[in-house]
Protein backbone atom coordinates (compact mmCIF):
# COMPACT_ATOMS: atom_id res chain seq x y z
CA UNK A 1 0.00 0.00 0.00
CA UNK A 2 1.14 3.72 -0.55
CA UNK A 3 1.60 6.23 1.64
CA UNK A 4 -1.14 8.28 -0.28
CA UNK A 5 -2.97 5.06 -0.04
CA UNK A 6 -2.62 4.99 3.89
CA UNK A 7 -3.60 8.12 4.55
CA UNK A 8 -6.75 8.23 2.32
CA UNK A 9 -8.05 5.12 4.39
CA UNK A 10 -6.95 6.37 7.97
CA UNK A 11 -8.95 9.75 7.15
CA UNK A 12 -12.13 7.11 5.88
CA UNK A 13 -11.69 5.10 9.14
CA UNK A 14 -11.71 8.72 11.31
CA UNK A 15 -15.02 9.84 9.92
CA UNK A 16 -16.77 6.35 9.99
CA UNK A 17 -15.60 6.33 13.85
CA UNK A 18 -16.86 9.87 14.20
CA UNK A 19 -20.10 9.05 12.46
CA UNK A 20 -20.53 5.74 14.61
CA UNK A 21 -19.95 6.97 18.16
CA UNK A 22 -20.28 10.69 18.24
CA UNK A 23 -23.09 12.97 17.35
CA UNK A 24 -21.08 15.44 15.92
CA UNK A 25 -22.62 16.60 12.57
CA UNK A 26 -22.55 14.38 9.30
CA UNK A 27 -21.88 17.44 7.02
CA UNK A 28 -19.14 18.62 9.65
CA UNK A 29 -17.63 15.23 9.91
CA UNK A 30 -17.49 14.55 6.23
CA UNK A 31 -15.95 17.82 5.53
CA UNK A 32 -13.71 17.31 7.97
CA UNK A 33 -12.05 14.22 5.89
CA UNK A 34 -12.36 15.52 2.74
CA UNK A 35 -10.30 18.81 4.48
CA UNK A 36 -7.77 16.24 5.80
CA UNK A 37 -7.15 14.31 2.48
CA UNK A 38 -6.42 18.32 0.88
CA UNK A 39 -4.15 19.28 3.63
CA UNK A 40 -1.91 15.87 4.32
CA UNK A 41 1.33 16.02 2.67
CA UNK A 42 1.83 13.44 0.25
CA UNK A 43 5.64 12.14 -1.47
CA UNK A 44 6.27 13.42 -4.97
CA UNK A 45 9.58 12.29 -6.94
CA UNK A 46 10.86 15.86 -5.62
CA UNK A 47 9.53 15.98 -2.30
CA UNK A 48 6.74 16.25 -1.38
CA UNK A 49 3.31 18.09 -1.57
CA UNK A 50 0.30 19.31 0.07
CA UNK A 51 -2.84 17.58 -0.24
CA UNK A 52 -3.50 13.97 -1.20
CA UNK A 53 -5.86 15.47 -4.11
CA UNK A 54 -5.27 18.71 -5.23
CA UNK A 55 -8.51 21.32 -4.60
CA UNK A 56 -9.96 21.20 -7.69
CA UNK A 57 -10.21 17.01 -7.44
CA UNK A 58 -11.43 16.84 -4.01
CA UNK A 59 -13.57 19.51 -4.54
CA UNK A 60 -15.12 17.56 -7.92
CA UNK A 61 -18.09 15.91 -5.99
CA UNK A 62 -19.69 19.19 -5.52
CA UNK A 63 -20.48 19.72 -9.16
CA UNK A 64 -21.53 16.03 -9.37
CA UNK A 65 -24.58 16.13 -11.56
CA UNK A 66 -25.93 13.96 -9.15
CA UNK A 67 -25.64 16.01 -6.42
CA UNK A 68 -27.71 18.89 -8.74
CA UNK A 69 -30.25 16.33 -9.05
CA UNK A 70 -31.10 15.96 -5.64
CA UNK A 71 -31.07 19.72 -4.88
CA UNK A 72 -33.23 20.94 -7.88
CA UNK A 73 -35.56 17.83 -6.61
CA UNK A 74 -36.00 19.49 -3.61
CA UNK A 75 -37.62 22.75 -5.36
CA UNK A 76 -39.79 19.94 -7.36
CA UNK A 77 -40.89 18.77 -3.87
CA UNK A 78 -41.50 22.04 -2.86
CA UNK A 79 -44.10 22.28 -5.64
CA UNK A 80 -45.77 19.45 -4.77
CA UNK A 81 -45.85 20.04 -1.22
CA UNK A 82 -47.16 23.59 -1.66
CA UNK A 83 -50.03 22.74 -3.87
CA UNK A 84 -50.99 19.58 -1.22
CA UNK A 85 -49.77 17.01 -4.36
CA UNK A 86 -47.68 15.54 -1.38
CA UNK A 87 -50.88 15.15 0.49
CA UNK A 88 -52.29 13.48 -2.50
CA UNK A 89 -49.26 11.34 -2.75
CA UNK A 90 -49.55 9.81 0.79
CA UNK A 91 -53.32 9.48 0.83
CA UNK A 92 -53.67 7.48 -2.67
CA UNK A 93 -50.49 5.36 -2.14
CA UNK A 94 -49.89 5.12 1.57
CA UNK A 95 -53.65 4.94 2.64
CA UNK A 96 -54.48 4.83 6.84
CA UNK A 97 -52.64 1.14 7.90
CA UNK A 98 -54.01 -0.40 10.80
CA UNK A 99 -50.48 -1.57 12.07
CA UNK A 100 -46.77 -0.74 11.38
CA UNK A 101 -46.30 -4.07 9.10
CA UNK A 102 -49.24 -3.05 6.99
CA UNK A 103 -47.88 0.43 6.91
CA UNK A 104 -44.51 -0.94 5.71
CA UNK A 105 -45.99 -2.78 2.72
CA UNK A 106 -47.85 -0.09 1.67
CA UNK A 107 -44.14 1.82 1.45
CA UNK A 108 -41.71 -1.29 0.01
CA UNK A 109 -44.57 -2.23 -2.44
CA UNK A 110 -45.39 0.35 -4.33
CA UNK A 111 -42.09 1.97 -3.63
CA UNK A 112 -40.46 -0.74 -5.29
CA UNK A 113 -42.49 -1.25 -8.28
CA UNK A 114 -41.69 2.45 -9.04
CA UNK A 115 -37.69 2.36 -8.85
CA UNK A 116 -37.63 -0.73 -11.21
CA UNK A 117 -38.21 1.63 -14.00
CA UNK A 118 -37.36 5.23 -12.72
CA UNK A 119 -34.16 6.58 -10.81
CA UNK A 120 -34.38 6.22 -7.61
CA UNK A 121 -33.60 9.88 -6.59
CA UNK A 122 -36.83 11.35 -7.68
CA UNK A 123 -38.60 8.61 -6.09
CA UNK A 124 -37.16 8.99 -3.11
CA UNK A 125 -37.47 12.89 -2.90
CA UNK A 126 -41.04 12.86 -3.77
CA UNK A 127 -42.20 10.33 -1.09
CA UNK A 128 -39.93 11.68 2.01
CA UNK A 129 -42.12 14.64 2.95
CA UNK A 130 -45.26 12.06 1.97
CA UNK A 131 -43.97 9.70 4.17
CA UNK A 132 -43.02 12.19 6.79
CA UNK A 133 -46.47 13.40 7.05
CA UNK A 134 -48.56 9.97 6.54
CA UNK A 135 -46.28 8.83 9.58
CA UNK A 136 -47.42 11.58 12.10
CA UNK A 137 -51.26 11.60 11.16
CA UNK A 138 -51.02 7.54 11.55
CA UNK A 139 -49.60 8.40 14.86
CA UNK A 140 -45.94 6.30 14.19
CA UNK A 141 -42.79 7.55 14.17
CA UNK A 142 -40.99 8.38 10.75
CA UNK A 143 -38.06 6.69 11.68
CA UNK A 144 -39.68 3.37 11.14
CA UNK A 145 -40.45 4.09 7.90
CA UNK A 146 -37.41 6.32 6.33
CA UNK A 147 -34.96 3.38 6.03
CA UNK A 148 -37.25 1.15 4.63
CA UNK A 149 -38.34 3.39 2.21
CA UNK A 150 -34.72 3.88 0.66
CA UNK A 151 -34.02 0.19 1.07
CA UNK A 152 -37.45 -0.53 -0.90
CA UNK A 153 -35.78 2.19 -3.68
CA UNK A 154 -33.09 0.25 -3.80
CA UNK A 155 -33.89 -3.37 -4.29
CA UNK A 156 -36.75 -2.32 -6.76
CA UNK A 157 -33.95 -0.55 -8.67
CA UNK A 158 -31.91 -3.88 -8.78
CA UNK A 159 -35.03 -5.18 -10.61
CA UNK A 160 -34.19 -4.13 -14.61
CA UNK A 161 -31.61 -2.42 -16.28
CA UNK A 162 -32.98 0.86 -16.34
CA UNK A 163 -34.06 0.91 -12.74
CA UNK A 164 -30.57 2.16 -11.54
CA UNK A 165 -27.56 3.50 -13.35
CA UNK A 166 -25.17 1.17 -11.88
CA UNK A 167 -26.70 -1.46 -14.06
CA UNK A 168 -26.54 0.76 -16.85
CA UNK A 169 -22.53 0.95 -16.33
CA UNK A 170 -22.03 -2.28 -16.07
CA UNK A 171 -24.44 -3.07 -19.40
CA UNK A 172 -21.98 -0.42 -20.85
CA UNK A 173 -18.88 -2.40 -19.80
CA UNK A 174 -19.90 -5.34 -20.73
CA UNK A 175 -21.06 -4.36 -24.54
CA UNK A 176 -17.53 -2.74 -24.57
CA UNK A 177 -15.38 -5.27 -22.92
CA UNK A 178 -16.47 -8.21 -23.69
CA UNK A 179 -17.84 -10.86 -26.51
CA UNK A 180 -21.10 -11.39 -24.76
CA UNK A 181 -24.53 -10.55 -26.34
CA UNK A 182 -26.09 -6.94 -24.52
CA UNK A 183 -28.34 -7.38 -21.55
CA UNK A 184 -31.82 -6.76 -22.04
CA UNK A 185 -34.02 -4.90 -19.67
CA UNK A 186 -35.45 -7.85 -17.44
CA UNK A 187 -32.14 -10.22 -17.46
CA UNK A 188 -31.20 -8.83 -14.21
CA UNK A 189 -34.67 -9.21 -13.00
CA UNK A 190 -33.95 -13.03 -12.26
CA UNK A 191 -31.57 -12.40 -9.52
CA UNK A 192 -33.19 -8.87 -8.43
CA UNK A 193 -36.58 -10.04 -7.84
CA UNK A 194 -35.60 -12.74 -5.69
CA UNK A 195 -33.84 -10.45 -3.89
CA UNK A 196 -36.01 -8.19 -2.91
CA UNK A 197 -38.63 -10.53 -1.64
CA UNK A 198 -36.12 -11.56 0.62
CA UNK A 199 -35.66 -8.14 1.15
CA UNK A 200 -39.13 -6.95 1.54
CA UNK A 201 -39.73 -10.23 4.03
CA UNK A 202 -36.89 -9.48 6.08
CA UNK A 203 -38.23 -5.61 6.26
CA UNK A 204 -41.84 -6.81 7.35
CA UNK A 205 -40.30 -9.20 9.83
CA UNK A 206 -37.66 -7.65 11.98
CA UNK A 207 -38.07 -4.13 10.89
CA UNK A 208 -40.65 -2.93 13.36
CA UNK A 209 -38.69 -4.22 16.66
CA UNK A 210 -34.81 -3.37 14.72
CA UNK A 211 -35.48 0.09 13.25
CA UNK A 212 -35.18 2.86 15.75
CA UNK A 213 -38.46 4.59 17.64
CA UNK A 214 -38.19 8.11 17.44
CA UNK A 215 -39.83 11.68 16.38
CA UNK A 216 -43.24 9.77 18.06
CA UNK A 217 -46.61 10.75 17.62
CA UNK A 218 -46.76 11.61 21.11
CA UNK A 219 -43.49 13.56 21.12
CA UNK A 220 -44.91 15.59 18.18
CA UNK A 221 -47.95 16.31 19.88
CA UNK A 222 -47.06 17.32 23.40
CA UNK A 223 -47.85 20.93 23.28
CA UNK A 224 -50.84 20.76 26.41
CA UNK A 225 -52.35 23.89 24.38
CA UNK A 226 -55.81 22.44 23.26
CA UNK A 227 -57.39 24.89 20.30
CA UNK A 228 -60.60 25.61 19.39
CA UNK A 229 -61.01 25.56 15.23
CA UNK A 230 -64.00 25.82 13.32
CA UNK A 231 -63.55 24.42 9.61
CA UNK A 232 -66.52 24.13 6.86
CA UNK A 233 -67.00 21.49 4.42
CA UNK A 234 -67.80 23.09 1.03
CA UNK A 235 -70.29 22.48 -1.63
CA UNK A 236 -67.90 20.94 -3.85
CA UNK A 237 -65.79 18.90 -1.36
CA UNK A 238 -64.76 15.71 -2.09
CA UNK A 239 -65.84 14.03 1.60
CA UNK A 240 -69.45 15.66 1.09
CA UNK A 241 -71.83 12.22 1.29
CA UNK A 242 -68.74 10.65 3.25
CA UNK A 243 -68.86 9.31 7.25
CA UNK A 244 -66.72 11.11 9.38
CA UNK A 245 -64.46 8.01 9.31
CA UNK A 246 -64.26 7.54 5.66
CA UNK A 247 -63.41 10.94 5.66
CA UNK A 248 -60.64 9.84 7.70
CA UNK A 249 -61.54 12.76 10.01
CA UNK A 250 -62.31 9.76 13.06
CA UNK A 251 -58.71 9.34 14.24
CA UNK A 252 -56.89 12.57 13.63
CA UNK A 253 -53.69 12.59 15.67
CA UNK A 254 -53.80 14.89 18.64
CA UNK A 255 -57.06 16.49 17.49
CA UNK A 256 -60.78 15.22 17.52
CA UNK A 257 -63.93 16.21 16.48
CA UNK A 258 -65.88 18.19 19.03
CA UNK A 259 -69.17 18.28 17.02
CA UNK A 260 -71.20 19.33 13.99
CA UNK A 261 -73.48 22.96 13.38
CA UNK A 262 -75.48 22.21 10.79
CA UNK A 263 -78.31 25.12 9.85
CA UNK A 264 -79.94 25.71 13.62
CA UNK A 265 -78.76 22.39 14.80
CA UNK A 266 -75.76 21.18 17.20
CA UNK A 267 -74.53 17.50 16.69
CA UNK A 268 -72.38 16.73 19.56
CA UNK A 269 -70.41 13.69 20.45
CA UNK A 270 -70.51 12.69 16.76
CA UNK A 271 -69.84 9.18 15.51
CA UNK A 272 -67.96 7.62 13.28
CA UNK A 273 -70.76 7.06 10.98
CA UNK A 274 -72.21 10.25 10.47
CA UNK A 275 -72.58 11.75 7.00
CA UNK A 276 -71.27 14.87 5.79
CA UNK A 277 -72.88 17.47 4.03
CA UNK A 278 -71.85 20.80 2.75
CA UNK A 279 -71.68 23.69 4.28
CA UNK A 280 -71.79 21.48 7.66
CA UNK A 281 -69.14 23.44 10.12
CA UNK A 282 -66.95 21.15 12.21
CA UNK A 283 -65.36 22.01 15.44
CA UNK A 284 -62.25 20.92 16.70
CA UNK A 285 -60.05 20.67 19.48
CA UNK A 286 -56.70 19.57 19.38
CA UNK A 287 -52.87 20.92 19.40
CA UNK A 288 -50.97 23.47 17.17
CA UNK A 289 -49.56 21.31 15.17
CA UNK A 290 -52.66 19.30 14.03
CA UNK A 291 -54.61 22.18 14.07
CA UNK A 292 -52.12 23.46 11.04
CA UNK A 293 -52.64 20.29 9.53
CA UNK A 294 -56.44 20.68 9.48
CA UNK A 295 -55.66 23.97 7.37
CA UNK A 296 -53.77 22.23 4.55
CA UNK A 297 -56.33 19.57 4.00
CA UNK A 298 -58.18 19.95 0.81
CA UNK A 299 -61.34 18.32 1.60
CA UNK A 300 -62.12 21.33 4.10
CA UNK A 301 -62.27 25.52 4.66
CA UNK A 302 -61.63 27.52 7.38
CA UNK A 303 -65.01 28.69 8.90
CA UNK A 304 -64.27 31.93 8.76
CA UNK A 305 -64.52 34.19 5.58
CA UNK A 306 -62.55 36.72 6.85
CA UNK A 307 -59.20 34.82 5.63
CA UNK A 308 -60.49 35.24 2.02
CA UNK A 309 -60.89 39.25 2.80
CA UNK A 310 -57.35 40.05 3.46
CA UNK A 311 -54.92 41.66 0.58
CA UNK A 312 -52.15 39.13 0.21
CA UNK A 313 -53.08 35.93 -1.68
CA UNK A 314 -53.01 32.78 0.38
CA UNK A 315 -49.81 31.53 -1.35
CA UNK A 316 -47.86 34.45 0.52
CA UNK A 317 -49.40 34.30 3.89
CA UNK A 318 -47.96 32.00 6.84
CA UNK A 319 -49.48 30.71 10.16
CA UNK A 320 -49.05 32.41 13.57
CA UNK A 321 -49.22 32.07 16.71
CA UNK A 322 -50.08 35.45 19.09
CA UNK A 323 -50.57 35.68 22.85
CA UNK A 324 -53.04 38.53 23.82
CA UNK A 325 -51.94 41.13 25.84
CA UNK A 326 -53.37 42.69 28.95
CA UNK A 327 -53.38 46.60 26.96
CA UNK A 328 -54.83 44.53 23.67
CA UNK A 329 -57.10 47.09 22.52
CA UNK A 330 -59.49 44.17 22.00
CA UNK A 331 -59.32 42.41 24.91
CA UNK A 332 -62.56 41.70 26.70
CA UNK A 333 -64.44 42.01 23.07
CA UNK A 334 -65.54 39.26 20.32
CA UNK A 335 -63.24 38.95 17.32
CA UNK A 336 -65.98 40.80 15.41
CA UNK A 337 -66.32 43.58 17.60
CA UNK A 338 -63.07 44.21 17.51
CA UNK A 339 -62.36 44.15 13.86
CA UNK A 340 -59.24 42.03 14.10
CA UNK A 341 -58.71 41.59 10.50
CA UNK A 342 -59.01 45.28 9.83
CA UNK A 343 -57.17 46.05 12.39
CA UNK A 344 -53.90 43.80 12.02
CA UNK A 345 -54.51 42.42 8.62
CA UNK A 346 -55.08 38.51 10.02
CA UNK A 347 -57.50 36.38 10.60
CA UNK A 348 -58.05 34.00 13.28
CA UNK A 349 -58.30 30.46 12.79
CA UNK A 350 -58.01 29.04 16.35
CA UNK A 351 -57.86 30.10 19.80
CA UNK A 352 -56.54 28.70 23.13
CA UNK A 353 -57.02 29.27 26.70
CA UNK A 354 -55.73 27.30 29.52
CA UNK A 355 -56.47 24.23 28.04
CA UNK A 356 -60.35 24.49 28.45
CA UNK A 357 -62.61 24.21 25.46
CA UNK A 358 -63.86 27.61 23.83
CA UNK A 359 -67.28 27.35 23.02
CA UNK A 360 -68.93 29.14 19.99
CA UNK A 361 -68.10 30.44 16.32
CA UNK A 362 -64.85 31.75 16.00
CA UNK A 363 -65.87 35.63 15.26
CA UNK A 364 -68.25 35.17 18.57
CA UNK A 365 -65.55 34.39 20.73
CA UNK A 366 -64.52 37.05 23.17
CA UNK A 367 -60.71 37.49 23.83
CA UNK A 368 -58.95 37.45 26.88
CA UNK A 369 -56.11 38.31 28.23
CA UNK A 370 -53.49 35.30 28.04
CA UNK A 371 -55.41 33.71 25.03
CA UNK A 372 -52.87 32.22 22.80
CA UNK A 373 -54.60 32.51 18.76
CA UNK A 374 -53.34 30.87 15.63
CA UNK A 375 -53.45 33.38 12.62
CA UNK A 376 -53.37 33.68 9.26
CA UNK A 377 -51.31 36.28 7.54
CA UNK A 378 -48.80 38.07 5.38
CA UNK A 379 -44.87 37.02 6.14
CA UNK A 380 -44.29 40.66 7.39
CA UNK A 381 -47.03 40.09 10.41
CA UNK A 382 -44.68 39.25 12.71
CA UNK A 383 -41.91 42.10 11.77
CA UNK A 384 -44.84 44.38 11.88
CA UNK A 385 -46.16 43.19 15.24
CA UNK A 386 -43.16 41.94 17.27
CA UNK A 387 -42.62 45.54 19.01
CA UNK A 388 -46.09 46.41 19.65
CA UNK A 389 -48.07 45.98 22.88
CA UNK A 390 -50.73 44.22 21.87
CA UNK A 391 -49.42 40.87 21.81
CA UNK A 392 -47.05 38.82 24.67
CA UNK A 393 -45.56 36.41 21.93
CA UNK A 394 -45.16 36.11 18.45
CA UNK A 395 -44.56 33.05 16.45
CA UNK A 396 -43.98 31.81 13.36
CA UNK A 397 -45.09 28.36 12.34
CA UNK A 398 -42.88 26.55 9.62
CA UNK A 399 -44.27 24.87 6.84
CA UNK A 400 -47.90 26.91 7.49
CA UNK A 401 -48.31 28.38 3.78
CA UNK A 402 -51.94 27.58 2.90
CA UNK A 403 -51.74 24.77 0.48
CA UNK A 404 -52.85 26.14 -3.29
CA UNK A 405 -55.08 23.48 -4.27
CA UNK A 406 -56.47 25.04 -7.14
CA UNK A 407 -52.61 24.55 -9.08
CA UNK A 408 -52.12 20.79 -7.43
CA UNK A 409 -53.33 19.63 -10.61
CA UNK A 410 -50.52 21.74 -12.67
CA UNK A 411 -47.64 20.41 -10.42
CA UNK A 412 -48.27 16.57 -10.29
CA UNK A 413 -48.93 16.94 -14.17
CA UNK A 414 -45.31 18.75 -14.39
CA UNK A 415 -43.78 15.52 -12.16
CA UNK A 416 -45.30 12.98 -14.22
CA UNK A 417 -43.93 14.63 -17.05
CA UNK A 418 -40.41 14.75 -15.38
CA UNK A 419 -40.40 11.01 -14.73
CA UNK A 420 -41.61 10.07 -18.22
CA UNK A 421 -39.28 11.90 -19.99
CA UNK A 422 -36.33 11.35 -17.61
CA UNK A 423 -37.54 7.18 -18.02
CA UNK A 424 -37.50 7.49 -22.19
CA UNK A 425 -34.21 9.12 -22.63
CA UNK A 426 -35.64 12.40 -23.70
CA UNK A 427 -33.60 14.60 -21.14
CA UNK A 428 -31.50 13.28 -18.62
CA UNK A 429 -32.66 13.12 -14.77
CA UNK A 430 -31.17 16.77 -14.04
CA UNK A 431 -32.39 18.10 -17.10
CA UNK A 432 -35.85 17.10 -16.76
CA UNK A 433 -35.41 18.04 -12.77
CA UNK A 434 -34.10 22.08 -14.15
CA UNK A 435 -37.09 22.16 -16.55
CA UNK A 436 -39.85 20.75 -13.81
CA UNK A 437 -38.67 23.16 -11.61
CA UNK A 438 -38.92 26.26 -13.81
CA UNK A 439 -42.01 25.20 -14.66
CA UNK A 440 -43.58 25.18 -11.03
CA UNK A 441 -42.01 28.51 -10.84
CA UNK A 442 -43.40 29.56 -13.59
CA UNK A 443 -46.87 28.49 -13.10
CA UNK A 444 -46.87 29.64 -9.24
CA UNK A 445 -47.33 26.05 -7.82
CA UNK A 446 -44.60 27.51 -5.17
CA UNK A 447 -42.67 30.85 -4.66
CA UNK A 448 -38.52 31.61 -5.00
CA UNK A 449 -38.40 31.87 -1.41
CA UNK A 450 -40.14 28.81 -0.58
CA UNK A 451 -37.98 26.91 -3.31
CA UNK A 452 -34.53 28.56 -1.42
CA UNK A 453 -36.23 27.49 1.65
CA UNK A 454 -37.01 23.73 0.81
CA UNK A 455 -33.15 22.80 -0.42
CA UNK A 456 -31.21 20.63 2.54
CA UNK A 457 -27.87 21.97 2.25
CA UNK A 458 -26.87 19.46 4.75
CA UNK A 459 -27.75 16.52 2.78
CA UNK A 460 -25.84 18.26 -0.64
CA UNK A 461 -22.64 18.81 1.74
CA UNK A 462 -22.76 15.23 3.00
CA UNK A 463 -23.02 14.19 -0.66
CA UNK A 464 -20.34 16.42 -2.35
CA UNK A 465 -17.99 15.52 0.44
CA UNK A 466 -18.51 11.49 0.26
CA UNK A 467 -18.23 12.08 -3.47
CA UNK A 468 -14.74 13.63 -2.93
CA UNK A 469 -13.82 10.81 -0.76
CA UNK A 470 -14.42 7.92 -2.98
CA UNK A 471 -12.62 10.52 -5.55
CA UNK A 472 -9.57 9.95 -3.13
CA UNK A 473 -9.99 6.19 -2.65
CA UNK A 474 -10.01 5.70 -6.12
CA UNK A 475 -7.06 8.01 -7.27
CA UNK A 476 -4.50 7.00 -4.51
CA UNK A 477 -4.50 3.38 -4.94
CA UNK A 478 -6.97 2.75 -1.95
CA UNK A 479 -9.69 1.38 -3.71
CA UNK A 480 -8.09 -1.18 -5.76
CA UNK A 481 -5.54 -1.96 -3.08
CA UNK A 482 -9.01 -3.03 -0.96
CA UNK A 483 -10.44 -5.04 -3.77
CA UNK A 484 -6.98 -7.45 -4.92
CA UNK A 485 -7.10 -8.26 -1.03
CA UNK A 486 -10.31 -9.25 -1.42
CA UNK A 487 -9.94 -11.16 -4.43
CA UNK A 488 -7.18 -13.31 -3.54
CA UNK A 489 -9.22 -14.90 -0.94
CA UNK A 490 -11.31 -16.39 -3.23
CA UNK A 491 -8.32 -18.72 -4.70
CA UNK A 492 -9.07 -21.03 -7.70
CA UNK A 493 -12.62 -22.18 -6.75
CA UNK A 494 -15.61 -20.32 -8.80
CA UNK A 495 -17.73 -19.64 -6.71
CA UNK A 496 -15.48 -18.30 -3.95
CA UNK A 497 -14.00 -16.49 -6.63
CA UNK A 498 -17.68 -15.10 -7.03
CA UNK A 499 -17.96 -14.53 -3.67
CA UNK A 500 -14.82 -12.35 -2.95
CA UNK A 501 -15.76 -10.17 -5.93
CA UNK A 502 -19.67 -9.89 -4.55
CA UNK A 503 -17.55 -8.71 -0.86
CA UNK A 504 -14.84 -6.55 -2.38
CA UNK A 505 -17.89 -4.39 -4.99
CA UNK A 506 -20.27 -4.36 -1.72
CA UNK A 507 -17.42 -3.27 0.35
CA UNK A 508 -16.44 -0.73 -2.34
CA UNK A 509 -19.52 0.47 -3.16
CA UNK A 510 -20.22 1.84 1.39
CA UNK A 511 -16.97 3.96 1.03
CA UNK A 512 -17.64 5.31 -2.88
CA UNK A 513 -19.99 5.36 -5.79
CA UNK A 514 -21.61 2.85 -6.86
CA UNK A 515 -20.35 3.23 -10.48
CA UNK A 516 -17.16 3.27 -9.17
CA UNK A 517 -17.16 0.53 -7.34
CA UNK A 518 -18.45 -1.81 -10.14
CA UNK A 519 -16.44 0.36 -12.97
CA UNK A 520 -13.04 -0.70 -10.81
CA UNK A 521 -14.17 -4.39 -9.84
CA UNK A 522 -15.28 -5.06 -13.69
CA UNK A 523 -11.87 -5.58 -15.04
CA UNK A 524 -10.64 -7.77 -11.95
CA UNK A 525 -13.61 -9.94 -12.67
CA UNK A 526 -13.08 -10.62 -16.19
CA UNK A 527 -9.76 -11.16 -15.69
CA UNK A 528 -10.37 -13.49 -13.15
CA UNK A 529 -12.98 -15.37 -15.21
CA UNK A 530 -11.05 -15.93 -18.12
CA UNK A 531 -8.08 -17.47 -15.01
CA UNK A 532 -10.60 -19.59 -14.26
CA UNK A 533 -11.84 -20.68 -17.55
CA UNK A 534 -15.07 -20.27 -16.06
CA UNK A 535 -18.36 -18.24 -17.94
CA UNK A 536 -18.11 -14.41 -16.96
CA UNK A 537 -21.95 -13.95 -16.92
CA UNK A 538 -22.11 -14.90 -13.20
CA UNK A 539 -19.91 -11.95 -12.01
CA UNK A 540 -21.88 -9.61 -14.32
CA UNK A 541 -24.50 -9.96 -12.32
CA UNK A 542 -23.06 -10.49 -9.11
CA UNK A 543 -21.29 -7.04 -9.77
CA UNK A 544 -24.95 -5.57 -10.92
CA UNK A 545 -25.96 -6.90 -7.26
CA UNK A 546 -23.43 -5.76 -4.97
CA UNK A 547 -23.13 -2.40 -6.67
CA UNK A 548 -26.91 -1.57 -5.94
CA UNK A 549 -27.21 -3.50 -2.62
CA UNK A 550 -25.28 -0.92 -0.03
CA UNK A 551 -27.31 -0.84 3.29
CA UNK A 552 -25.09 -0.65 5.87
CA UNK A 553 -23.99 2.95 5.38
CA UNK A 554 -25.90 5.83 5.01
CA UNK A 555 -23.04 7.23 2.75
CA UNK A 556 -23.42 4.11 0.49
CA UNK A 557 -26.20 5.05 -1.43
CA UNK A 558 -27.66 8.15 -2.29
CA UNK A 559 -31.25 7.72 -0.95
CA UNK A 560 -29.72 6.42 2.19
CA UNK A 561 -28.08 10.09 2.40
CA UNK A 562 -31.62 11.57 1.64
CA UNK A 563 -33.47 9.78 4.39
CA UNK A 564 -30.48 10.38 7.10
CA UNK A 565 -32.00 13.46 8.44
CA UNK A 566 -35.82 13.02 8.10
CA UNK A 567 -35.67 10.06 9.85
CA UNK A 568 -33.38 11.31 12.57
CA UNK A 569 -30.91 8.29 12.35
CA UNK A 570 -27.52 8.20 13.85
CA UNK A 571 -24.94 5.91 11.97
CA UNK A 572 -25.66 3.02 14.09
CA UNK A 573 -29.12 2.80 12.88
CA UNK A 574 -27.65 2.03 9.30
CA UNK A 575 -24.96 -0.67 10.23
CA UNK A 576 -27.58 -2.47 12.65
CA UNK A 577 -30.56 -2.78 9.92
CA UNK A 578 -28.20 -2.63 7.06
CA UNK A 579 -25.69 -4.88 7.59
CA UNK A 580 -27.84 -8.04 8.07
CA UNK A 581 -29.59 -6.91 4.87
CA UNK A 582 -25.96 -6.99 2.89
CA UNK A 583 -25.65 -10.52 4.31
CA UNK A 584 -29.06 -11.50 3.15
CA UNK A 585 -28.08 -9.74 -0.18
CA UNK A 586 -24.52 -11.79 -0.57
CA UNK A 587 -25.64 -14.92 0.40
CA UNK A 588 -29.19 -14.91 -1.83
CA UNK A 589 -26.74 -13.88 -4.51
CA UNK A 590 -24.58 -15.96 -4.45
CA UNK A 591 -26.36 -18.71 -3.77
CA UNK A 592 -28.72 -18.18 -6.98
CA UNK A 593 -26.18 -16.78 -9.50
CA UNK A 594 -24.05 -19.57 -10.69
CA UNK A 595 -27.81 -21.60 -11.34
CA UNK A 596 -29.51 -19.24 -13.08
CA UNK A 597 -25.50 -18.36 -15.79
CA UNK A 598 -23.95 -21.62 -14.45
CA UNK A 599 -20.62 -21.25 -14.84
Amino acid sequence: MGFEAAIVLASLLLVLGLLIFTRIAPAAVMMGGLTLVMICPAPTESGWRIGVLKADQALAGFSNSGLFTVGVLFVVVCGLRTTGGVDWIAHTILGRPATLRRGLLRIIAPVAGMSAFLNNTPVVAMLIPAVADWARRARLPASKFMIPLSYAAILGGTCSLIGTSTNLVVSGLVTAQTDLPPIQIFDVAWIGVPCLLVGAAFLLIFGPTMLPHRGSFEQTLSDPREYTAEMIVPPNSPVVGQSVEQAGLRNLPGCYLVEIERGNDVLPAVGPSEILRADDRLIFAGVVESIRELQSLRSLAPATNQVFKLDSPRHRRRLFEAVVSESCPIAGKTIKEGRFRTMYEAAVLAVARNGERVRGRIGDIRLRPGDVLLLEAGTSFERHQRDSRDFLLIRTLEDSTPRRHDRAPVAMAILVAMVLVAALGWLSMLNAALVAAGLLLITRCCTTSDAQRSIDWSVLVVIGAGLGLGIAMDQSGAAKWIAERLLAVGGDHPWMALAAIYIATSMLTEVITNNAAVALVFPIALATSRQLGVSFEPFIYAIMMAGSASFATPIGYQTNLMVYGPGGYTFKDFLRVGLPMNLLMAITTIALVPRIWPF
